[in-house]
Formats: structure tokens, sequence, C-alpha cells
């Protein structure tokens, strides 16, 4: 699901995708499928790189997209375009606004979405995803999507919701449940013809509060696979997808209880 314009490297992407039928003009439906974005966060120099005097090579257009990264040594450069760019001077909440926002009010309206963070060890993806919970201004993208989504339900009278959450992670070519007691268990990845693909035997959780999802979220955490690498002394050495599954029940005009269904994957 990445892309980017230049021969550029891809490090993070969000996409909506429909997946329930609502009352929408195809021209929405149309963009909102097509809303497949590439946007990159540039962080500050590292204590270890400040030691060894290193220099910054990245020059970064906030307004325009486009990151210039020039050889120290031939003093070459070569520009790169993406939707959106971050420089080191950016917040969470400036981040979480361009990327986050308009997936969870996407989700909710009955659409998939994916935040997908991608990079090289040590390049921000952790603290960028989920920041300093305990720090209002720290927090990152997904206890952002959590505050919103329940925030939004909050805001929605007249509407039934359910919530639920699944966590796994692909580690060494396998799948396996963080929530699940056997979490050494390896899970098979299934296709349905309707559908798409899936997780058999993974288990989800019904949660009322983005409080209980953050449970939830730390108790996987708790069971994913670390090691010790040179940019980082615990680094996550798997990718983890976190789903939050949303249904929303409503009385439509013919009198029925419609339901629209939206996926965020994290």
């Amino acid at each position: 699901c990445l892309h980017g314009r230049d021969d550029s490297a891809k490090m993070s992407s969000k996409v909506a995708g429909r997946t329930a039928s609502s009352k929408h003009s195809k021209d929405a439906d149309k963009d909102k499928a097509d809303n497949i974005k590439v946007i990159v966060r540039c962080r500050p120099l590292s204590s270890k790189e400040e030691a060894r005097n290193c220099e910054k090579c990245v020059a970064i257009d906030t307004k325009t997209g486009v990151i210039t990264v020039t050889n120290p040594a031939s003093k070459e450069a070569r520009t790169f375009t993406y939707d959106k760019a971050f420089d080191w001077t950016s917040t969470q909440m400036e981040v979480y606004e361009a990327t986050g926002r308009p997936i969870v009010e996407a989700v909710l309206d009955g659409y998939n979405g994916t935040i997908f963070a991608y990079g090289q060890t040590g390049t921000g993806k952790t603290f960028t995803m989920e920041g300093v919970r305990s720090d209002p201004a720290l927090r990152g993208i997904i206890p952002c999507c959590f505050d919103d989504i329940f925030s939004c339900i909050q805001r929605s009278p007249g509407k039934e919701f359910l919530v639920m959450v699944s966590y796994l992670e692909v580690y060494m070519e396998k799948v396996r449940d963080l929530l699940s007691k056997d979490v050494s268990k390896a899970l098979k990845v299934s296709y349905h013809p309707e559908t798409g693909a899936y997780v058999k035997d993974l288990h989800s959780c019904v949660v009322n509060s983005a409080k209980e999802i953050e449970r939830v979220m730390s108790l996987g955490n708790k069971n994913r696979s670390v090691g010790v690498t040179d940019m980082n002394e615990r680094s996550s050495r798997s990718h983890a997808i976190l789903t939050i599954h949303v249904e929303c029940s409503e009385a439509g005009e013919d009198g029925e209880k419609h339901i629209r269904v939206g996926k965020l994957n994290l």
C-alpha cells in the first residue's frame, strides 16, 4: 500500500478503503478508496550521533513535502517528494492531525483504515506511534486514535456501537496472538472470498473506553519479542498489528436498523 513520487524511500502510509455500505456519493467513495498517502517524519540527531559530531544531511520543506538529502562528502543532493513531511521540530499532535484523525473519522463512517509506520531501527517509529502515554503533549498516534474513537462515540446519540480489539505479532515468519494465554502458538493466515485475508483463531476483546484499549495493548506489549540492536537497547524485533473493529448500528429512513462496519489497523 506504500507509494511515493520519484524514487523515494517509503517510510509511512495511510489508507482508507470502503468495507460497508452506507449513503454516500460515488465521488465521496472514490475519494476515500484512493486515499493512500506517504508521510515522512525525520528525527533529530541522537546523543550518539552528536557525540561523534555528526552533521544533518537532510533538509525538509514542511510546506511542500520535499526532502533534500545531501552527501556530506560529494555534496551531491537528491530530492524526494511526499504527501507530507515533518522535520525534527514537529509535535506529536501535528503528526496525529495529519495522519490519524482523518482515518479515525473514516473508520467510524464504515471504512477500513491503516496507519503503518515503517523505518530503520532507531528512527522513531515507537515514539511516533505510541509516544509517552503519561504526558498529554507526547502521546503518539495510537493513544490519540483511542481517545478520538470514543470521543466520537460519546457525541453520537441515537447510535449503538460495538468496539473490539485484537493484537498480533509477525516474528520470524510466524503469526502470534499477543492476547492469547499461549502466545507461543503460531496461528494460520487464511483467506475468505468475501472478507479477504484473516488470522484463524485470533482473539478479540470487547472494549468500552480508551483506557480499556490501552490496558489491552499494554498486556500485548509485554508479550512482544524484543532484542538489543546498535541503535536501540530494547528494540521490538517484530511487526505488530493492533486492530480496532468498530460496528455502528442506527435506524435508517426506512425505520430499520442498519449496521456500518469499519476497521482500524495500527
